[in-house]
């Protein structure tokens, strides 16, 4: 969604040759045009040498939705005309679910601002209070946002179409520039696949380098998979935890936590323990324990664990943390 006449021409320039570049990787598009001189953007459009074809009917008829498949079919970019009307309003919000569209990406005079700046990822669940906070600038966008996941899109991006690159940093960027609201599905917590493994690896190979995890090798956690949980954000792997069994003391353990760098700060790594500790109760395992050399104020004040004696740790687990010679701390929390 390009609101064309608000823009600089400069930023709508980059952004049209941006998405001609994710034409030519074999992104499907569609260009839905707010206001402004569509018949220009149009042209612009060729000039960029975009495969685009001009709907004939405007975003509110309903034949349009069977010719934007049908422009689409033809391998083709529809561009539609929504003169009047406003970037996640009903009528553009019913072509996306119709087309089953991935994302809605509304290039706007004027983005989502929280406290000054723009909400990287929010459930949209968490949209109402977030939108009734006192500093928050196009909270009326951040709602309808919401409503658009609850109807079934899974990502709504709102960015300020008058930064040049905008589109490109929101989308190749770990964080992204603007606003994102995404539906439940967006983040997932699932158990380890074998393919899964070298991504594993190589996700906390700089941990175990520095010594802040156990070193493990691919038939150590292929040997232990079912103990392995990773969090998904838009399907790419970003953290881990595992939750290793030990039936004749009662208990397990919490580890290989680990959340990529990028992502740090967003509370990953606590939904990732609450999701072990999870599994622990489903299990009717009453005590976990968790050994860190760095995470201490982690668990002890944000996870509500106690710092205990190694001596309560099972025989096998205190060998191990012996003859490692690792200076961990030991924590545990009855469940």
């Amino acid at each position: 969604m390009i609101e064309a006449g608000k823009l600089p021409e400069a930023a709508v320039a980059e952004c049209l040759l941006d998405l001609a570049a994710l034409e030519d990787v074999g992104v499907k598009l569609v260009i839905v045009v707010l206001g402004g001189d569509v018949k220009d953007l149009y042209d612009w459009s060729l000039e960029c040498e975009i495969k685009v074809a001009m709907a004939r009917e405007p975003i509110d008829c309903p034949r349009l939705q069977q010719e934007t498949r049908d422009i689409l079919g033809r391998g083709q970019v529809p561009v539609v005309d929504a003169t009047g009307h406003s970037a996640l309003d009903e009528a553009v919000v019913n072509l996306v679910i119709a087309l089953g569209a991935s994302k809605l990406i509304a290039l706007l005079e004027k983005g989502i601002l929280v406290e000054g700046a723009p909400v990287h990822a929010v459930r949209a669940a968490d949209v109402p209070a977030m939108a009734a906070g006192p500093d928050v600038v196009g909270a009326e966008l951040l709602e309808q946002a919401a409503i658009a996941c609850g109807r079934g899109v899974p990502r709504v991006h709102v960015l300020d179409g008058s930064q040049q690159g905008v589109l490109v940093d929101e989308l190749f960027s770990n964080e992204g520039v603007g606003t994102m609201v995404h539906a439940d599905s967006y983040r997932l917590i699932r158990a380890l696949a074998a393919e899964d493994i070298p991504e594993l690896l190589g996700m906390i190979g700089r941990s175990v380098r520095r010594s802040f995890l156990v070193p493990r090798n691919y038939e150590e956690i292929e040997s232990r998979i079912q103990d392995y949980r990773v969090m998904l954000i838009d399907d790419n792997v970003v953290g881990c935890v595992a939750l290793h069994q030990y039936p004749q003391d009662q208990c397990a353990e919490v580890a290989c936590l680990y959340v990529k760098q990028a992502h740090e700060g967003r509370g990953y790594g606590a939904d990732l323990v609450r999701h072990a500790e999870q599994m622990a109760v489903e299990k009717k395992i009453p005590r976990v324990f968790a050994l860190t050399n760095r995470a201490v104020v982690f668990f002890r004040d944000r996870m509500g664990y106690a710092e205990v004696s190694a001596a309560t740790l099972p025989a096998e687990r205190r060998l191990m943390l012996e003859k490692s010679g690792r200076l961990s701390q030991v924590f545990e929390k009855w469940l």
